[in-house]
């Protein structure tokens, strides 16, 4: 173990540190003074390093992460995608960033004018007639526009709609939002080609269905190309349309949602709209409304509260960067760099669904997976194990759950053709190794910090805190 691979509690000496604090004088309060039950029984157990020690561990900390700045990062529905720099500099404006929520309004006319400025180009962009920003992530902003629905169908004293129609490719958060909400849901299935199919949601319609929730393009990166019958029908039975945004990147500037027929919908502007999301935020989830919940929404404009402000920044100064021309451009370009990926690795992965594809495309596992008589086959997660050592995130695995070894793939239209053509080289290596000898993907990865650990054990039974041997 190299010395600086050792945790910093393995690195602690005692008395050892890096600052010095003044004294506190005479005025000093003494912990006799703090309650009782507030006061430790013994010292924290805190590492004892030096200054150069702490600067030291953060810093390898820091290299040893995986992001958009570091490569490329294909993992599927998340739209992981470079964050443009410029955008992060618009949202560390002093203007901006030391703004105080509780502000007068006459002192944050410029904010409001971005709250304005962003609304009027989301609606644009989407067909919908007015956003709230107070949601902060996609799953916030699902539960908050299927409210909206369960309020429209309360006001019209329209009480027996208790059930959520939810395709079987969906994101799950969509079923969790809408059981969180009070409804029922109910799946539809796909059909052979990957989309809803249209014969077996029809006996699901009726005087109980308060809405439908769609992806489109779907998880499979496949647009439904029934969905104007879809909508239809779904509002011929008095229910209302739920647009999930999460793949609303490869139709920018193309096709909107609310021509589609969509009534409410969510968006993340911290994936499709640069901020790449992921370890916990920043996020932003914006609900959309035609004219017929507008009434429902939260008035934003008298709020001092809109929501996380960075993201609707960086959001902004991303639309405004690319204008309509190069909006419609990205929407075309991730289509683009989908299918690139997808036609040249189907002769080594299993393409379950033979089709062009929109931002993304799912394999299911290896054409050839090594296995023979008293081997074992490599798998899907093997795969993904065995990207890292070649300095590759791992795609999204095992989901859709449509198929048994899922690989989702989403380069994103950030991303050249040289690192696209690195990344299929890699993809048709691996191949290679697992039908050879897929044992060198059963240990994989080889060169990352921490090999394979026993996911089951760490998920069951998690250790979250130093334990000195």
């Amino acid at each position: 173990m190299k010395y600086y691979d050792k945790l910093i509690f393995e690195l602690s000496k005692e008395g050892r540190g890096g600052y010095s604090l003044p004294s506190l004088g005479k005025e000093a309060r003494t912990t006799d003074e703090i309650p009782s039950s507030l006061r430790r029984e013994a010292p924290a157990a805190l590492p004892q390093v030096s200054e150069v020690d702490v600067v030291r561990h953060y810093t390898n900390l820091s290299q040893m992460n995986f992001g958009v700045d570091t490569g490329f990062y294909p993992l599927g529905s998340c739209t992981m995608k470079y964050n443009p720099k410029i955008n992060e500099e618009v949202a560390s404006m002093k203007g901006f960033s030391c703004l105080h929520p509780l502000q007068p309004a006459s002192t944050v006319e410029g904010a409001q004018a971005v709250v304005d400025g962003l609304q009027k180009a989301l609606c644009a962009i989407t067909g919908m007639k007015a956003f709230t920003f107070l949601p902060c992530a996609g799953a916030h902003g699902e539960l908050t526009g299927l409210m909206l629905i369960k309020r429209y169908h309360t006001e019209r004293g329209d009480l027996g709609r208790t059930k959520v129609i939810v395709p079987d490719s969906a994101h799950g958060t969509n079923p969790a939002s809408a059981a969180l909400c009070g409804f029922k849901v109910v799946e539809v299935k796909s059909g052979p080609d990957g989309r809803v199919d249209v014969e077996a949601l029809r006996p699901l319609l009726g005087p109980d269905i308060a809405g439908m929730m769609m992806t489109n393009p779907n998880t499979l990166g496949l647009c439904e190309k029934d969905i104007l019958e879809i909508t239809s029908l779904v509002h011929g039975c008095g229910g209302l349309m739920y647009y999930d945004g999460a793949n609303l990147n490869p139709i920018l500037g193309v096709a909107r949602p609310g021509d589609m027929g969509f009534d409410v919908m969510h968006l993340n502007l911290h994936k499709t709209f640069s901020t790449p999301h992921g370890g916990g935020g920043p996020g932003s989830g914006p609900v959309g409304v035609k004219d017929n919940l507008a009434p429902y929404l939260a008035d934003t404009y008298t709020s001092g509260f809109h929501g996380n402000f960075s993201v609707m920044l960086k959001a902004y100064a991303y639309i405004l960067s690319l204008g309509k021309e190069g909006m419609a451009l990205a929407g075309r370009y991730a289509t683009l760099s989908a299918n690139y990926i997808k036609e040249s690795l189907k002769d080594c992965y299993k393409l379950p669904i033979e089709c062009h594809c929109k931002h993304e495309f799912v394999f299911d596992g290896l054409l050839d997976d090594g296995a023979r008589e008293g081997v074992e086959g490599a798998t899907t997660l093997d795969v993904a194990k065995r990207l890292l050592d070649y300095g590759f995130h791992a795609p999204t695995i095992y989901f859709p759950l449509l198929f048994h070894q899922s690989l989702m793939i989403e380069p994103t239209e950030t991303e050249s053709k040289e690192t696209m053509d690195s990344f299929i080289e890699v993809m048709r290596k691996i191949a290679r190794e697992a039908a050879e000898d897929p044992s060198l993907l059963h240990s994989a990865p080889v060169t990352t910090p921490i090999r394979r650990p026993d996911e089951t054990q760490a998920a069951r039974h998690p250790i979250l805190k130093y334990q000195d041997a």
